[in-house]
């Protein structure tokens, strides 16, 4: 059980509050607990990581979705959101909050006395596959090896994009900040520098081998742990698995998408499973004892006399592990009777015998009428 506050409280707003709402709200306490407004508080540093945290996840629909749905349990054993580590990681992730990209530039920049306007090493690029799975996997859990092409750091150059011997130099137009800075009325509005493109430095000498891009694309195979009860549509997220960042930044993150096998025998809702069983006229007329696939090999059950076709009956404890942790969903039977399509001349023999008797016993009812007493 995660021990992170529920999102929505964090950031003070209800949980059908509308995407402008939220934004408000993270603005609000991006502001309070802003490091440079609270130089040295600890306290202070963490509820800013805490208030990133939550405004990643709530603002973002299709994570807002499995947070809504399954809380922190749905984002792995990190928990939901992604975990920002240091301040860049925020800034990174949130510059158009901040007002124009790392440092909280901008109109934070301006409230707090231009804040961190140094670029720091950019972090590897987030990706994302399908991962299709079945249901006795998802019963289960289940680990799959993947081949992905991702980005890797160059080795002739170390990641530096630069030939051996030589280096990068500092942009003169913006000082190395990567950003300039343009008169907006009574802000100062930061944007990209447009000589090196926000980088804050140039490379005259490019690695021959990455052609000064630092790092290049290839094939990769990983594990990847499926937990149990997952549904479709949902996302995990693999940390660092991305690709690679720049020179001491970190990786970026892998998101798997479940994609559910169609199974032959059973139909899912939730963490229950349903089957369609077929049994003859006189096992439901007489009753029986019946064995039944279930999601992990032959089970047995009880089909009392006199069963309608549709009756459905519950296996408590027989379906799917629940997400959350708290046990398993149910297996469900549904009956249907199945009609033989040959039948030899002794089965005709004693089923006319037994249409006679029945209408003997119908009487003068017409055909509505007994059709309305079957379902009854």
């Amino acid at each position: 059980m995660s021990d992170k506050r529920d999102f929505y409280e964090v950031l003070g707003v209800s949980r059908n509050a509308e995407a402008v709402e939220i934004k408000k709200a993270y603005r609000k306490l991006a502001l309070k607990f802003h490091p440079d407004q609270n130089p040295g508080n600890k306290d202070a540093e963490e509820r800013f990581k805490e208030a990133a945290e939550a405004y990643d996840v709530l603002s973002d629909s299709s994570k807002r979705q499995q947070y809504d749905q399954f809380g922190h349990a749905a984002f792995g054993q990190g928990g939901a959101g992604q975990g920002f580590s240091n301040m860049e990681d925020i800034f990174s992730a949130f510059g158009d909050i901040f007002g124009g990209g790392r440092g909280g530039g901008g109109i934070f920049g301006d409230i707090f006395g231009g804040g961190r306007t140094q670029r720091g090493p950019a972090p590897g690029r987030d990706l994302q596959i399908a991962l299709e799975v079945t249901l006795e996997e998802i019963d289960t859990g289940v680990k799959k090896t993947v081949n992905l092409k991702r980005r890797e750091r160059c080795d002739t150059c170390e990641g530096s994009g630069c030939k051996a011997g030589t280096g990068k130099k500092k942009c003169t137009t913006c000082d190395g900040r990567g950003q300039v800075s343009r008169n907006a009325g009574f802000f100062s509005m930061a944007q990209p520098c447009p000589t090196c493109r926000g980088a804050g430095q140039s490379n005259e000498s490019p690695c021959s081998d990455c052609r000064g891009q630092g790092g290049k694309h290839e094939k990769t195979e990983i594990e990847i742990s499926i937990p149990s009860g997952v549904e479709e549509g949902m996302r995990l997220r693999i940390s660092g698995e991305g690709d690679v960042g720049e020179v001491g930044a970190s990786r970026g993150d892998l998101y798997c998408i479940i994609r559910e096998h169609e199974h032959k025998i059973f139909q899912r809702s939730g963490p229950d499973v349903m089957a369609d069983v077929p049994f003859s006229f006189a096992q439901l007329a007489l009753g029986d004892k019946v064995e039944i696939p279930t999601l992990r090999g032959r089970g047995e059950m009880s089909v009392p006399a006199g069963t309608k076709p549709g009756k459905i009956f519950r296996l408590r404890d027989q379906g799917l592990p629940r997400i959350e942790g708290h046990g398993r969903g149910d297996q469900l039977v549904r009956v249907f009777c199945e009609v033989p399509t040959k039948l030899s001349d002794r089965q005709k023999e004693l089923l006319t015998e037994f249409a006679e008797i029945e209408d003997e016993r119908a009487g003068k009812k017409n055909f509505f009428e007994r059709v309305t007493d079957f379902f009854a």
